[in-house]
């Protein structure tokens, strides 16, 4: 009997460590609307991120990694568990970054949500404070004095 695949993979690749070699335990998956990074031999923990909640992404070419083609993309997302998801030494790194990118775009402009739209307040603002010019709290809502 053939073994079932959970999810259509777009791109699948394992962390390479040394000389370029998939010797490792950590593997990443893309799919249509996810990232899925998969870690563990006998215990396995997975993370897995909504694509249309990153904000940023970087492509970090070590000089190691460029002798063997790989590369690290680090893209911040807008999760609470997650901020930071690194995509360590993978193989051709700018075609997964342009594969990932693309599919932020589709999940973007499915689920009608922008770069901007992510972008939360500062730490401890809450909307209904707000500083008059002499610098005293009033609830906007309040009746001037």
């Amino acid at each position: 009997m053939a073994k079932q695949k959970d999810f259509d993979y777009i791109w699948t690749d394992k962390k390479r460590t040394l000389f370029g070699l998939p010797i490792s335990f950590t593997r990443y998956f893309l799919t249509e609307t996810k990232f899925i990074t998969r870690k563990g031999f006998l215990s396995l923990v997975e993370d897995e991120l909504d694509l249309y909640k990153v904000t940023d992404k970087k492509l970090k070419l070590g000089l190691f990694q460029r002798m063997f083609k790989c590369g690290t993309i680090i893209m911040n997302v807008k999760d609470v568990d997650t901020p930071e998801k690194v995509i360590k030494s993978v193989k051709k790194p700018r075609e997964v970054l342009a594969l990932i990118d693309k599919q932020i775009d589709i999940n973007r402009d499915k689920y009608s949500i922008r770069g901007r739209d992510l972008i939360g307040l500062a730490p401890g603002f809450h909307p209904g404070d707000v500083l008059d010019h002499s610098g005293h709290e009033d609830c906007m809502y309040d009746d001037p004095v």
